[in-house]
């Protein structure tokens, strides 16, 4: 008889937080775009953070949203399996976002005393290090060794599913331009999909779904992120633009990690022909940072930066960003 042994391929790290949401009704009047996050939630090797939206707008409902969200992941080749659910109102497990319509949440007997409380659970499955690995006893010379599985990534494997439409339950539909896509990938990453391909909306029964107010080859870009995490657009020459329109696109679909991604391009590539466009977009989708920084640029480049096209625009759209702009002159010259 060959000689056999056993070892653990995986190591699991588990946690369960519980939290609560005081003063509910106070957070109604929260803006679509607001956000209150978590404290650094730290579980096998990540830092993770939850973000509670009250008041989400799509297809003219309000939505209450918490997104588990990845912050900072470890120098270690690991995996991770994330289960979250909200006690009460929420059923979704297994899913790092979870979204409801407000009246349904209200009307659930989960608020008490104007608040509810949201568990959620994280799970992060980790590989074996290599040097615990190699501690097992040799297998006998007529097994095969174990296939690793380290050659592909996981976002390469379902950017081929992506390419491919392997699979794919549903179309989407920009400016006639059909995309093939899966509905529960799309709706793990982005709680404006997860409400309308999974909620009460109309494309729930779809097997096609139009989307407007983006153009394909940009949807085309962020709809790469949604499966690879990654966006090559951006390394091209016009990768300040690609970024300019990915950035709304990002906050349309409450997309945090593209829309970050895209707000670092920006801030990177700042310059006079830029900054007062990209100046109104953060001024529109909520980016203080970017805002920060084309302020910066137009103030010490004012004359130049009025000569340009985008500032037309953003004077038509922004009227009260030249507050600060006056505010950042003003602190030049002292």
């Amino acid at each position: 008889m060959g000689a056999s042994f056993s070892s653990n391929l995986t190591d699991a790290a588990r946690a369960v937080h519980m939290f609560k949401i005081n003063g509910y009704s106070a957070t109604r009047a929260m803006a679509r775009t607001d956000s209150l996050p978590s404290r650094r939630l730290p579980v096998g090797g990540y830092h993770w953070e939850l973000r509670y939206t009250a008041s989400l707008i799509a297809d003219s409902n309000h939505w209450v949203a918490l997104k588990l969200v990845l912050l900072a992941a470890p120098t270690a080749t690991t995996s991770a399996a994330v289960d979250g659910h909200v006690s009460h109102a929420f059923k979704r497990a297994g899913e790092s976002s979870a979204i409801l319509r407000r009246s349904a949440l209200e009307a659930s007997g989960a608020i008490v005393d104007d608040a509810f409380t949201v568990e959620c659970t994280i799970t992060v499955i980790t590989e074996i290090p290599d040097n615990v690995a190699a501690a097992a006893p040799a297998a006998p010379a007529n097994v095969l060794p174990p296939f690793s599985g380290r050659g592909l990534s996981l976002s390469h494997h379902l950017g081929e599913l992506l390419r491919r439409g392997t699979g794919a339950d549903v179309t989407l539909v920009v400016s006639g331009k059909c995309f093939p896509a899966h509905r529960a990938i799309l709706a793990s990453r982005s709680p404006v999909f997860m409400a309308s391909l999974f909620g009460d909306m109309k494309e729930k029964s779809s097997r096609s779904v139009e989307i407007r107010d983006i153009e394909p080859q940009v949807f085309g870009a962020m709809l790469g992120f949604i499966y690879t995490d990654s966006v090559p657009e951006l390394d091209q020459q016009d990768g300040v633009v690609v970024a300019q329109h990915l950035l709304a696109a990002a906050d349309m679909c409450r997309l945090d990690g593209l829309k970050i991604m895209c707000e670092e391009k920006l801030i990177a590539g700042a310059t006079v022909e830029t900054a007062a466009t990209t100046l109104a977009l953060a001024e529109q989708h909520g980016c203080p940072r970017l805002k920060a920084r084309c302020v910066e640029v137009v103030a010490a480049n004012l004359d130049a930066v009025m000569a340009t096209e985008g500032y037309k625009h953003l004077m038509a759209s922004s009227p009260l960003v030249m507050n600060d702009l006056l505010r950042a002159v003003r602190g030049r010259k002292s």
